[in-house]
């Protein structure tokens, strides 16, 4: 079964298994004369070993592995797309919904991504596509028995979730992370028409209603008892029906993930707990107390003490400190807790992660400072992931974490597998440590606010600290650079860097030479992200060789010119080349702002807004 990732978030080292060898892969992998194949019916025999291999193929999980068994010859190519349930496409304009179903005639689910990932730091203009549109339309008559889609930064409509509520009779799951487009009439849509709902979960999108237009789109949920399992809203900023939500609650007997917004308090939190003691995901909305509030200190206490199979907990916005304390009898089972809304103190901190040595996934604010990470590294030994945020982004802020909280946190938590680090100052020293210490690494990403910042203490290049996490990590398959970088720690990726499949750089390198030793030494990079360093020309074109095998290519705020990028465009004439610009005014003397390049089967996009030039 696919995953939908995180994530990542862009969460991401799930996410980067390559999804392009059933639709895109190098392009000459499904050409016109081989597609066609599928049209002529099999002999007898080949019949037979088709419908004896759908059902072998169905115990393959892995979207790497079916993508393999697809390549084998013509009757594993048919009947992997017979069989496959599941679709994962990574890029919206990768392929056209006409060929995603032509090929794949029988999906129950689909994971769809739109934009760029720095579309998320305002680096994407608004209006830049990814319309969730073209594909729900093509879907609604292909796929009838279609049960779940993942969206992830796609633009979604109020009609386009209409449509999705009046063409699937089973559709089950919803999954909307960082969309925009759509409003709370929308969701009423989905609630009012799915009646086999069982999760509809909304994370970091922005919900786009007027105030006075908002919808009460948690009373349109059937009456009676429902089949909803996870219900995530905490990224809708408006106030939602409380008497609605609770009796909403109440009759979900399967509900074991319920993420409130800030709208409701601990008090009605008390009340939603007091009806759903099964619940093993928490995200508790604002944690703290509004007027109406009775007072409940004692009933939030006993609440959290019934939850028995509570595992995760979130929220914690508008945190009143006082009320930390009802949440410490669950703190012996959490394996995931996320404060990062809460700006807690190592103080507040403290009481909390004592007990907590089964955590594996803690994110947290710098507000707790290398003291607060030192009580990690004393007690959560199972620590998996950890994400350290900065309470103050801003490249000048004071850091309030440093090689100090990393070194502990090497050193106490060695099965940590996942790491990003926000901090202003660093040593090559930490890095190295952390290298030798977590050798299960996979996704490590260490981002030095400031730009070009050296070793703290030694003055020198980061290089070091980097080429070690290459060598010592085998498993790394995602790296984020930062900090001040010679071309010497681009050598050490291209030289070590051999399972690394997405790698982000900010601010970082010296020359050409820094890009064209990743291109030509990890020949497993999918994704590349470059923001704000001096790569130019000879840089993007040493890359000729790879761009085929790569799901994207990003380069912002660099020293590439538009004569490279339509280089590059006439020698690989079936990737996407879009040149992108903050305004049509834009002039910079035959610069380019903004590359985004990717794999296409399909041809320039028809969508593009006069602000993209496509090449």
């Amino acid at each position: 079964m696919l995953e939908y990732g995180d994530g990542d978030g862009d969460g991401d080292g799930e996410e980067d298994e390559r999804w392009s060898l059933d639709l895109a892969g190098t392009p000459q992998l499904i050409s016109n004369s081989e597609s066609t194949l599928i049209d002529r019916p099999p002999p007898f025999s080949d019949q037979v070993l088709e419908n004896v291999l759908e059902n072998v193929l169905c115990f393959l999980t892995s979207r790497r592995d079916r993508n393999a068994a697809s390549l084998v010859c013509k009757s594993w190519f048919n009947a992997e797309a017979q069989s496959r349930l599941e679709l994962f496409i990574g890029n919206c304009y990768a392929v056209s919904p006409a060929r995603a179903i032509f090929r794949f005639p029988r999906i129950r689910s689909l994971i769809l991504k739109g934009k760029p990932r720095f579309a998320d730091f305002n680096l994407v203009p608004l209006g830049w596509g990814a319309s969730f549109f073209p594909w729900v339309a093509a879907m609604a008559s292909a796929y009838p028995w279609l049960q779940r889609i993942c969206l992830k930064r796609m633009t979604v409509t109020d009609a386009d979730l209409a449509l999705v509520a009046c063409s699937f009779p089973s559709f089950r799951d919803l999954c909307l992370i960082c969309c925009d487009g759509f409003t709370t009439a929308g969701l009423a849509a989905i609630a009012e028409n799915c009646r086999c709902l069982h999760s509809l979960d909304l994370i970091e999108n922005d919900v786009e209603d007027d105030e006075d237009e908002v919808v009460d789109w948690i009373s349109r949920f059937p009456p009676g008892k429902t089949c909803l399992e996870s219900l995530v809203f905490d990224c809708v900023r408006f106030i939602v029906n409380f008497e609605a939500l609770e009796a909403l609650v109440a009759r979900s007997p399967s509900l074991w993930r319920l993420r409130v917004n800030e709208h409701v308090s601990v008090g009605f939190l008390c009340r939603l707990m007091a009806w759903a003691p099964q619940l093993t995901d928490l995200g508790t909305g604002s944690f703290s107390a509004f007027e109406e509030d009775d007072d409940f200190d004692d009933t939030l206490e006993l609440a959290f003490k019934a939850s028995k199979s509570l595992v995760c907990l979130s929220g914690f916005r508008d945190l009143a400190p006082e009320y930390l304390r009802a949440i410490y009898p669950v703190c012996a089972n959490l394996i995931s807790l996320n404060f990062s809304y809460a700006q807690i103190t190592a103080e507040q901190l403290k009481p909390v992660i004592a007990s907590c040595h089964n955590l594996q996934i803690l994110w947290i604010l710098d507000s707790v400072r290398d003291e607060g990470l030192q009580m990690v590294a004393a007690t959560c030994k199972k620590l998996r992931e950890l994400r350290v945020f900065p309470l103050d982004a801003t490249e000048d802020s004071e850091g309030s974490v440093s090689d100090v909280g990393l070194t502990a946190i090497s050193e106490g938590c060695q099965k940590l597998q996942s790491i990003l680090y926000f901090c202003q100052s660093m040593t090559n020293a930490a890095v190295v440590a952390m290298s030798k210490n977590c050798q299960d690494l996979v996704v490590f990403r260490l981002c030095i606010m400031g730009r070009h910042r050296p070793d703290h203490l030694t003055g020198e290049p980061m290089d070091e600290g980097f080429g070690a996490i290459v060598k010592n990590c085998k498993k790394l398959t995602r790296l984020a650079v930062s900090g001040l970088l010679t071309d010497k720690a681009f050598a050490y990726i291209g030289n070590y860097g051999k399972s690394v499949r997405t790698l982000s750089v900010a601010f970082a390198g010296n020359s050409d030479l820094s890009l064209r030793y990743v291109l030509e030494g990890c020949p497993k990079l999918q994704k590349l992200e470059i923001r704000d360093s001096p790569f130019g020309d000879a840089g993007l074109l040493s890359g000729i060789h790879h761009y085929y095998n790569m799901r994207f290519l990003w380069m912002s705020s660099c020293k590439i010119s538009l004569k490279g990028c339509k280089e590059v465009a006439r020698r690989l004439p079936l990737m996407g080349l879009e040149v992108i610009t903050d305004s049509l005014e834009d002039d910079n003397n035959g610069g380019v702002e903004k590359l985004y390049m990717y794999r296409s089967l399909v041809g320039p996009r028809n969508d593009a807004p006069p602000f993209v030039k496509l090449l």
